[in-house]
């Protein structure tokens, strides 16, 4: 056979001798053909020399060889020729300053769009919307508390997010950012208060239109200050590693250097960490960057350091404890690379090296996470699971008298067939649905399914399908062009970033939101423009950096139209409607008063008002989706008493109703009435209840609350 033969002439063949330089260096940028990745050009012998021959070490003065150790690791990690310590270093100067640089940018992005730092407490807690405040809201618990490990312990045995049930929402709600840095900040202000260095300036901001004055403080002693400003320092410090990441795999800094241009040019398209700065992918995102270069660096690695595995399997830990995301992204990364073994392009000891880390950091994962069984059950730990038994059967696979081809075939209908009905068979085991929706919002991609929680979902557009402009707008910045010329350099020798790209593809297409994966990693891929193993034929003829420059230039066109549009944004947050509402719920209310409403409303009104809710954004847990269902059925067309009865089962004392969303639709079949049509065809024709509420709540519920956005329902209790 073939693929017998090829791996066993791989296995077999005899390694070529290396220099001791060449072994003490773990962090080395050597190609692997294996992993079909590209290193840095090799300089050739010179004639007469001798093959593993130790060149003799030039005296230095006392101390200079573990500076040169250093030099020669980092310059091997990043993937550059030997040309002296100097130039290893600029290329790490360059990544400070491109962190430096995005850290700069998405700040002032934030701070234009919002004026955040003029506003008060209160308005601050309120751009927080959706998930956003309730995330926030746990941080502000913590720091608020009499001490940390109390705060924790609030945060563990929670009786606001669902009353009135006491829940554990460190292992809900992937919070351990918000626990971390909450540690932090109490550090931080009471070494700030023992040295006696002042935290934050405040002043009364005047803000005109009859409303009355605010105080607004400024600087990291302030909380919200504080969060906003550890977040966009972490994706400041991503840009470093985008630029490391383009540098190593084109083996050029004119590959960093294109990397972070592309994200740059197009930075609407790759984060929106400027604009909801607590969204998880904030906090993990970053990490992802970080394990896909120690992946890349894996697969070019002639000999496998420990060092390189550990580092992975942590980045692979900081990467899914913040994000309940994640597993789904390292679900497309392990499918990669076991298609790349598939076909002989790494052989088994490495991909069963990769395998174990992904195990261990899942298992760390479930612990830190108290057990959290929807990791276990997920399709990420499935297809760990078959790979590795597919690993072990590889004698049985290689004793199957036929073609390579259908080898391959028989290796992918095992794992794809055998990762799903071990997802089916260890969720059946648990008892767990609550990722149950994501099957369904990707059969209703498909196929005409729908129902509640569908709807909810692709009735958003970040989880609708990608937009048409969105591909017109890379062509615009030359991006897709870029990335389309080095797919077809790259699609038999960088065959792991080419499906790793694939996949992104798929998943951006399916999901607009998404297209965060896709487009940086579209940045990464465009810096192999810069490969001389990639381009070399053109390279001999024009210069690297001519042709480098040239197609920066012509990207520069639309990407500094991008980033003048950006900046040209110029905001100030307001929103008195709410602002009212959180006001009177604080001082016209007990307590211990429950409310329902919208998802969005309720963290906010969790956040500010420290009331208990009922339903919340965070919709990935079968419970809270049936909870929100009945929160909801105010905007079906049931009769008002079968939903005052249900409200009473939840124990809501008031219920805030916001006619808006009896009539927006964001197309049609996406109005809140139109969505129950479909879960509640019985009713269907009837005048929605929140209609006949908004005239009039009698006799079922009691006005007590009303503005020009938001009406607060008393549940009038037989």
């Amino acid at each position: 056979m073939v693929l017998q033969a090829r791996n066993k002439h791989r296995e077999a063949a005899p390694k070529p001798p290396q220099t001791p330089r060449a072994s003490q260096s773990p962090l080395r940028g050597a190609p692997d053909v294996g992993a079909g990745s590209p290193g840095p050009s090799a300089r050739p012998r010179p004639r007469g020399a001798r093959e593993g021959a130790p060149r003799r070490a030039r005296r230095g003065r006392p101390g200079g060889a573990p500076r040169g150790r250093l030099a020669a690791r980092l310059r091997g990690a990043l993937g550059l020729r030997r040309a002296g310590r100097g130039r290893t270093w600029t290329t790490l100067l360059l990544a400070a300053f491109a962190a430096v640089l995005h850290w700069s940018h998405i700040t002032h992005l934030f701070e234009n769009d919002r004026h955040f730092s003029h506003l008060s407490t209160l308005e601050r807690e309120m751009a927080f919307r959706t998930e956003m405040g309730l995330y926030y809201s746990y941080f502000k618990t913590i720091v608020e508390a009499p001490s940390f490990l109390n705060g924790v312990w609030m945060i563990m045995n929670d009786k606001l997010t669902e009353y009135p049930l006491v829940i554990n929402t460190l292992k809900r709600f992937n919070l351990y950012p918000e626990v971390i840095l909450a540690s932090w900040y109490r550090i931080y202000t009471k070494t700030m208060d023992l040295i006696g260095i002042q935290t934050k300036i405040c002043w009364m901001v005047t803000r005109g239109e009859g409303l009355s004055p605010i105080e607004s403080c400024e600087g990291l002693g302030d909380p919200a200050c504080f969060y906003v400003a550890v977040i966009f320092i972490l994706n400041g410090l991503m840009m470093a590693l985008f630029f490391i990441y383009g540098t190593y795999l084109s083996g050029s800094r004119l590959g960093g250097l294109v990397t972070v241009l592309c994200f740059f040019f197009n930075h609407g398209e790759c984060t929106r960490v400027m604009w909801t700065p607590p969204l998880r992918e904030s906090f993990s995102y970053p990490f992802l960057v970080l394990q896909m270069l120690l992946v890349t660096h894996i697969l070019r690695a002639t000999k496998l350091y420990r060092g390189s595995l550990i580092a992975l399997c942590i980045s692979n830990v900081f990467f899914m404890l913040p994000w309940q995301f994640a597993q789904f992204v390292l679900l497309t990364q392990i499918a990669s690379l076991f298609a790349v073994y598939v076909v002989g392009y790494i052989d088994i000891c490495k991909l069963r090296k990769i395998i174990y880390m992904h195990m261990i950091s899942l298992a760390l994962c479930f612990v830190l996470m108290f057990g959290n069984s929807m990791l276990l059950t997920s399709y990420y730990a499935s297809s760990l699971v078959i790979i590795w038994g597919i690993l072990a059967m590889k004698p049985h696979f290689l004793k199957i008298n036929v073609s390579e081809l259908s080898l391959w075939v028989i290796q992918g209908c095992f794992w794809l067939f055998g990762t799903v009905i071990l997802k089916y068979l260890t969720s059946k085991i648990f008892g767990i649905t609550d990722d149950a929706h994501i099957g369904n919002l990707l059969t209703s991609k498909f196929f005409s399914y729908k129902d509640f929680d569908t709807l909810l979902y692709t009735c958003a557009a970040e989880f609708d399908f990608m937009e048409k402009e969105t591909p017109l707008r890379y062509t615009k910045t030359l991006l897709l062009p870029v990335v389309l010329v080095v797919f077809i350099a790259i699609v038999r020798k960088l065959v792991y970033h080419a499906l790793q790209l694939l996949a992104y593809t798929a998943l951006g297409i399916l999901i607009m939101r998404l297209k965060l994966f896709l487009t940086p990693h579209m940045c990464v891929m465009a810096s192999l423009i810069c490969s001389r193993q990639l381009f070399g034929w053109l390279f001999c003829k024009v210069h690297p950096g001519a042709v480098v420059f040239a197609i920066l230039a012509a990207m520069s066109i639309q990407g500094s139209a991008n980033l003048q549009t950006q900046w040209n944004i110029v905001g100030e947050f307001s929103n008195l409607p709410q602002e009212e509402l959180i006001e009177w719920i604080k001082y016209s209310t007990k307590p211990d008063a429950v409310f329902a409403g919208a998802m969005p409303t309720m963290a906010s009104v969790k956040l500010s008002a420290l009331r208990p809710i009922v339903n919340h954004p965070h919709y990935e847990d079968a419970g809270l989706r049936a909870r929100t269902k009945i929160v909801y059925s105010m905007y079906s067309r049931k009769a008002a008493e079968e939903v005052k009865q249900e409200l009473i089962k939840l124990k809501v004392n008031y219920y805030i109703l916001e006619e808006s969303w009896c009539v927006r639709r964001s197309k049609p079949g996406c109005s809140m009435p139109e969505i129950w049509d479909v879960e509640d065809p019985a009713n269907a024709g009837k005048t929605p209840l929140c209609n006949l509420l908004v005239k009039d709540s009698k006799p079922y519920f009691i006005t007590v609350f009303q503005n020009s956005v938001y009406k607060v329902l008393e549940v009038v209790k037989e």
